[in-house]
């Protein structure tokens, strides 16, 4: 895990790489990678590479960054994990390659030089990497299937920046900073900003699962070498098979606990870590480190974790650490969290804190059950949707009667209760549109009475939310498969993994995510298209020494966290679908108040 920068002056007017830009963005990405830092400056001056290093796999020196390959014609920065890096070593080396460290980084330069941009498709893990290829003098990026590692990039028609956060761009200077009003109006939606979109016209995000290529001609179209909804749509239906299911845990578990540190576990009182405690203590034994975050507010309460996350550590005899932080933490710890929010979101708060604790017991990779809700059906989204889109599929027959009745409606609806209510009949009777009624923080026709109205009716112009959501969920045949794309595309993808790489890196901890895993979404997949698809409690009932029954049959509860009372107003709890909603609002507009300033 490490952070990455690159400058290449493509354009034959533009002027060589600013130096003193590429060392500003260096330094901005420095609480990412501790153990190692390095610079790379190209003879000619028109292409430079800068990487800070999280040593976890091949500690050596010889694992360092910027890496070139032998002949000197590749250059790399690398930020993450191969987890099947092993596999692609053999093939190589009995291909011929030759290798001078153990490091996975080297594994993409040799797979680069063999296949080309098609590499992609043969890895397994979290990546986003720059590869300047000296022969096409062309500079190739690429990022993970799902998004969990970041990338963003700045392209002025001359010179494209590309850097691991956003602000790391900003700090190199050089940017278009006006406001984007898709990532504006887009925050207020949600309560995040959805890629390829940021809060700045001048900064985008490389899509998930998407490659691109910059050479002397210009930057090309992102190629989007892997899509979750056509991967969800051409998997054949297939029943419930449990000894597949475990299998595919087990094996994404055993990938992502590779590694030559420590890795420990965040452990709460939900299934999903749970479940990843016990997959780890079969493999890892009682060497195997938990962690768990507790709030003072809510000692001897029934929003305090804290006690059932301990049973479950004695049960699995792992070496656990507790930490309980309060309003004074909190406010001790604020200025350092919103420098090290990238981009404003309305979660994070409690992985910054749990992330914290685990950097202070000394690890630095920690596994998360992040994942488990979306591909298992844990949200209340999961049974609500459905229906709501059952009850309400007649007025598909009537489009406009919903916005008439919603536009009448509005003003009343709003003073009384939720302002959802009022968009009922519009939203409710397709899956992409009732996924926005449920998830929207502010809907559509909220934003121009809460930020500039006009930037408000561009950025929703720009981000077509109502179409892209549809195209989510529209291939999709099955209520199960349509609602695991959406809250993966949407929810899991641009807030809760991109929420922890910015609180995992703030204390240089490398967040793994073994139930966002493309071979484990393969294995399932089928599953997901036919009649039985698993649920929680099956992927609860994989570990070869049970759950604690109590652990096992508990129902979904919605984490919460005391942000509003630390700051002072009253209670708002965490971002699960139990939160107070006009809470989150208020706790929106103070994020981005901070970052809009």
């Amino acid at each position: 895990m490490c952070g990455i920068a690159a400058i290449f002056a493509y354009h034959q007017d533009a002027p060589p790489v600013n130096r003193a830009s590429l060392t500003a963005m260096h330094d901005s990405l420095a609480p990412r990678g501790p153990d190692g830092e390095g610079l790379w400056f190209a003879p000619e001056g028109r292409v430079a590479f800068a990487h800070r290093r999280l040593s976890i796999i091949d500690l050596s020196d010889s694992g360092a960054q910027p890496m070139a390959s032998a002949d000197g014609a590749l250059q790399i920065v690398f930020n993450g994990e191969i987890y099947n890096y092993r596999e692609l070593r053999k093939e190589l080396i009995a291909g011929g390659a030759v290798f001078v460290s153990d490091s996975d980084t080297e594994v993409l330069l040799h797979l680069y030089a063999r296949k080309g941009p098609a590499m992609v498709d043969a890895l397994r893990g979290m990546f986003a990497f720059a590869i300047w290829d000296e022969r096409r003098k062309g500079l190739f990026l690429a990022r993970d299937p799902y998004g969990i590692k970041p990338l963003y990039f700045a392209d002025d028609g001359k010179t494209i920046r590309v850097a691991s956060q956003v602000k790391a761009l900003l700090a190199g200077g050089h940017i278009d900073t006006a406001p984007a009003p898709a990532g504006h109006a887009g925050f207020f939606l949600f309560g995040y900003v959805p890629e390829p979109h940021t809060l700045y016209r001048g900064i985008e995000a490389l899509p998930s699962g998407g490659s691109l290529w910059i050479d002397t001609s210009g930057r090309g179209t992102p190629r989007q070498w892997f899509d979750l909804t056509a991967e969800l749509a051409e998997a054949s239906a297939a029943p419930f098979d449990r000894e597949v299911l475990n299998e595919a845990l087990r094996d994404s578990v055993r990938h992502h606990l590779i590694a030559d540190v420590p890795v420990g576990v965040f452990l709460s009182a939900g299934r999903d870590s749970a479940t990843l405690v016990a997959l780890a203590s079969e493999i890892k034994g009682a060497s195997l480190q938990t962690v768990t975050l507790g709030f003072d507010e809510y000692r001897g309460t029934a929003d305090d974790e804290v006690p059932l996350a301990e049973e479950i550590a004695r049960a699995y005899g792992t070496q656990h650490t507790t930490r309980h932080i309060n309003a004074g933490d909190f406010r001790s710890n604020a200025a350092h969290l919103f420098a090290a929010m990238d981009q404003p979101s309305i979660d994070g708060v409690n992985t910054y804190f749990v992330s914290k604790a685990t950097h202070e017991a000394g690890l630095k990779v920690a596994l998360s059950g992040l994942g488990g809700d979306e591909l298992f059906g844990g949200y209340q989204n999961f049974g609500q949707i459905p229906k709501l889109v059952g009850s309400l599929s007649p007025f598909r027959l009537l489009p406009g009667l919903g916005q008439l009745l919603r536009w009448a409606g509005a003003p009343v609806i709003g003073r009384m209760t939720s302002p959802k209510y009022a968009g009922l009949i519009e939203y409710g009777a397709r899956y992409g549109d009732a996924y926005l009624l449920r998830r929207a923080l502010f809907m559509p026709w909220e934003l121009p009475s809460i930020m500039d109205p006009d930037l408000a009716r561009e950025g929703l112009k720009d981000l077509d939310i109502r179409t892209r959501l549809r195209d989510t969920a529209a291939p999709l045949k099955t209520a199960r498969a349509k609602l695991t794309a959406l809250e993966s595309a949407w929810y899991m993808r641009n807030q809760l993994l991109r929420d922890s790489d910015w609180a995992g890196m703030a204390h240089s901890l490398e967040i793994r995510v073994p139930l966002v895993d493309v071979a484990l979404l393969r294995a399932v997949a089928p599953m997901l298209n036919g009649p039985h698809p698993p649920a929680k409690a099956d992927m609860a009932a994989s570990p070869a020494q049970a759950l604690p029954a109590h652990i096992l049959n508990r129902p979904k509860t919605g984490f919460s966290i005391p942000v509003r009372d630390w700051l002072g107003g009253g209670s708002l709890e965490g971002t699960s679908e139990d939160t107070s909603h006009r809470g989150l609002r208020g706790w929106a507009q103070h994020l981005y108040g901070r970052f809009a300033a």
